[in-house]
């Protein structure tokens, strides 16, 4: 009677490996399903392992949350700062930096998504509010000295870096659903409202009409 064929024995994943792939397992989950909405019994099944599997290697759920973000943030953050830093004109600057923030959600579009949602884990240093108050930082410094140039208070710097900032995130929040139009032209128009914005500053704004006083 011939021998009985035997599949072969299926190749067991190293620590390394179990690890990358629970994370990108989790990645998903966390980003379609929030962090609350989000199991260890789910990640598990989705993984093909048991619940003391996760445990082992994040101790939880809160741990692997906690390592998602930080690639996501460290490579956003990279990004960014790539662009902010490569010199050039300022526009030139501003449009790099669109295009990168645009580029990484089109790339990397569940980690955008996990960045953006609100979450108990790492508030101080892990939200997207926080990130971008990182990248303002870097910006401001490139605006107060353009203000200098332009006879501006340079003072004024911090305020107008996170107004743009602020702008090219929420652009950024909403293109990640929509995805229209093409992500160069949103860095085109993101740029014509900052520059041409920018460009017409005047010294010293005031309200056209001074708001009322409240007893």
């Amino acid at each position: 009677m011939a021998a009985e064929s035997k599949r072969p024995a299926r190749a067991r994943m190293t620590g390394t490996e179990r690890r990358e792939q629970l994370l990108d397992v989790s990645r998903s989950l966390f980003a379609h399903k929030g962090f609350d909405g989000t199991s260890v019994e789910e990640i598990a099944s989705r993984a093909k392992v048991s619940k003391p599997v996760v445990y082992e290697h994040f101790g939880g759920k809160e741990g692997m949350y906690a390592v998602v973000v930080d690639r996501e943030v460290r490579l956003l953050t990279g990004a960014l700062t790539d662009a902010l830093t490569a010199g050039g004109h300022p526009k030139v600057l501003l449009e790099r930096t669109a295009l990168a923030l645009l580029t990484y959600i089109e790339q990397n579009t569940d980690g955008f998504r996990i960045l953006v949602r609100d979450s108990p884990v790492a508030q101080a240093t892990g939200t997207f509010s926080s990130l971008i108050g990182d990248v303002a930082t870097e910006v401001e410094h490139l605006l107060a000295d353009q203000f200098t140039q332009q006879g501006l208070d340079p003072r004024t710097a911090p305020i107008y870096a996170r107004m743009l900032v602020g702008m090219v995130a929420l652009t950024g929040q909403h293109w990640l659903d929509s995805r229209s139009p093409a992500k160069s032209d949103v860095a085109a128009h993101l740029v014509n409202l900052a520059w041409n914005g920018l460009s017409g500053l005047e010294r010293r704004p005031t309200l056209t009409q001074a708001p009322a006083s409240h007893a």
